[in-house]
């Protein structure tokens, strides 16, 4: 992958559902790969930002 531009979340979080908004008016449009992580789970996603 690319470099890392952001980090959105970076605590300990309790179990449950959470909500996190990204505000990408400071990135160019393109594509973009969010990467989650919670304990031994990894997941990658594809985003694609269009302004």
């Amino acid at each position: 992958m690319g470099r890392e531009v952001a980090t959105l979340v970076s605590e300990n979080k309790t179990q449950g559902t959470y909500t996190v908004e990204f505000n990408g008016a400071d990135f160019s449009s393109g594509v973009y790969f969010v990467r989650m992580q919670a304990g031994d789970f990894s997941q990658v996603r594809r985003m694609v930002l269009v302004k």
